[in-house]
C-alpha cells in the first residue's frame, strides 16, 4: 500500500499536497498525541491554526 501513495505523491499531482503532523494536547490527561494528516499545500496553514 506504501508503495502505491508514494507513486501517486511523484506525479505532476501529487506535489499539491503535503503530510503534515501536529502536536495536540489531550486535555483530558495532559499527554500530546499526533495528528497526520494530507492537506493540500495551500491549507497547511489552515491547519496548522486551526485547534
Amino acid at each position: 500500500m506504501a508503495k502505491k501513495v508514494v507513486a501517486t505523491l511523484k506525479t505532476a499531482t501529487g506535489k499539491d499536497w503535503a503530510k503534515v503532523i501536529k502536536a495536540v494536547k489531550s486535555e483530558k490527561t495532559g499527554a500530546y498525541t499526533f495528528r497526520e494528516e494530507m492537506v493540500p499545500v495551500d491549507k497547511v496553514q489552515e491547519f496548522l491554526a486551526a485547534k
